[in-house]
């Protein structure tokens, strides 16, 4: 077996940081182009108003499927990297080999079961009669990819923590080139539409997800050259076994308590947009005539930025995690606090920025997916109102994922909930009620949640951090 040329317990944790995490960030920043590209083509459609805010409809659903796979995902990958901390390979394994048995049987339920529902669900969703036809053309494409999307998202994140970083991104990269060359085959030259971008989508979560099944299958080869054979060499360190495939209540009740948190953060999500989505179609409607319809397809372009931000700051969180994880569980508590620290500094430089550009330029973002005078007004009038509490994010973002990354399940849960339960879609029906303007009351929901859910969080973890490590008596 080859060795790991990643020591997560011994190398610098600035160069491990940038090492594991750049390639992370590239993956998310190609994975931004994986989510956006069939709202960029489908922008350019002859009736693209329609299309945009019927694929909003659609939206909320394509995420919870995605949750379902960060529910097994992310919530095996960090109890695998601190199983490997203590040097229990077998543990490790166990989790993996349920993980992929639980993605399988949550992926043929779902897929089942949205099938059947998928029509009242999209008109409860908030479709019109306008918009009803492109959410069901593009979403009953895509339900035929369900298993595949929870291979390749599921599976992925056992192979960032291990340290195989650029394998990790390769599993994007295929996939979104595959989705980014096949999409204006499908829908324009196939004349498609939106079920041609829907097609492109779930060939390239297949071809990802055989990736992923060949690096834990596959058998290791040795390529002449160093950078291919890092890359194609199968190389995992801990494998799927059969004798483990078979469920185990314990080992999954582990998974998905701590899978939870970042389960309800993508999950809520859906739920975000399914309030925002109604709302905005209520508030909408009530100024004129097609006025709701806009404002779903001005949030189905501001929902898309935020993927642009929010999606590479995932990335910096996929690097710091296994440095957390496999310190925290080999007891090396200074790693672990030097860890957080670049983690923090990054991820708030990082929304401080992002930030800085949606205040300044926001037509510009816009401008990516549609330029028609009505979107390009509303949605820049929104953009700054929704993100006006862009910048808190790195906050939340890191000390909420080394909550996880630390296997802190019920801190991690409330503190998801806090931001988009508690606050965020109560806010969204009551602050309209507040403001004269119902349109800007709706999107000022966001900013609101933003500032105070980062607030209570970052208290959290500064009680948190000085228990923990002063129990720990780390030296700083």
């Amino acid at each position: 077996m080859s060795q790991q040329t990643t020591d997560l317990g011994k190398d610098s944790v600035g160069k491990l940081l940038v090492k594991l995490a750049l390639p992370a960030i590239i993956a998310q920043l190609v994975n931004v182009l994986y989510n956006i590209v069939d709202r960029i083509y489908i922008g350019r459609l002859p009736d693209a108003k329609a299309a945009m805010a019927g694929i909003g409809v659609a939206f909320p659903i394509i995420m919870i499927i995605s949750a379902f796979s960060a529910l097994i995902g992310m919530g095996g990958a960090p109890l695998a990297a601190i199983k490997m901390g203590e040097k229990d390979k077998e543990g490790a394994q166990k989790i993996l080999s349920n993980s992929f048995s639980l993605l399988l049987i949550l992926g043929t339920v779902l897929m089942c079961a949205l099938f059947i529902f998928k029509e009242p669900i999209l008109w409860a969703f908030g479709a019109s009669n306008d918009t009803i036809t492109y959410a069901t053309q593009y979403l009953g494409i895509y339900l035929l990819g369900t298993l595949a999307v929870q291979i390749a998202l599921g599976m992925n994140p056992f192979i960032n923590t291990q340290g195989f970083a650029k394998v990790g991104m390769c599993t994007v990269m295929v996939g979104a080139f595959i989705n980014i060359v096949l999409d204006p085959i499908f829908i324009f030259g196939f004349d498609m539409g939106v079920r041609g971008a829907a097609l492109a989508t779930i060939m390239a979560q297949a071809v990802s997800a055989i990736w992923v099944i060949y690096f834990f299958f596959g058998k290791e080869k040795k390529f002449n050259n160093k950078v291919i054979n890092e890359i194609l060499g199968s190389k995992t360190t801990i494998k799927i076994k059969k004798e483990y495939l078979k469920p185990s209540a314990s080992i999954a009740f582990k998974i998905t308590t701590l899978g939870v948190s970042p389960f309800i953060m993508q999950a809520t999500e859906s739920l975000v947009l399914i309030s925002l989505n109604k709302q905005l179609l209520i508030y909408g409607d009530a100024i004129g005539v097609g006025i709701g319809d806009l404002a779903i397809g001005s949030m189905t372009i501001m929902s898309s930025i935020m993927q642009i931000i929010v999606l590479p700051l995932m990335g910096l969180a996929q690097g710091a995690q296994p440095i957390i994880s496999y310190n925290y569980g080999a007891k090396q508590m200074d790693r672990v606090k030097k860890a957080f620290k670049l983690f923090l500094m990054s991820s708030f430089a990082y929304t401080g920025i992002m930030w800085i550009l949606l205040m300044t330029v926001p037509g510009v973002f816009v401008s990516i997916f549609n330029k028609n005078p009505e979107v390009m007004s509303m949605t820049s009038w929104g953009i700054r109102i929704f993100f006006a509490g862009m910048f808190m994010m790195g906050i939340q973002n890191s000390c909420q994922q080394t909550f996880l990354a630390l296997g802190q399940a019920k801190i991690s849960l409330f503190l998801a909930l806090l931001r988009k339960v508690i606050l965020l879609i109560p806010l969204i029906f009551i602050l309209p009620l507040l403001m004269e303007n119902k349109l800007a009351g709706v999107f000022t929901a966001e900013p609101v949640a933003d500032i105070l859910a980062s607030i209570t969080t970052f208290i959290c973890f500064g009680i948190f951090y000085k228990k923990t490590f002063n129990d720990k008596k780390v030296m700083d």
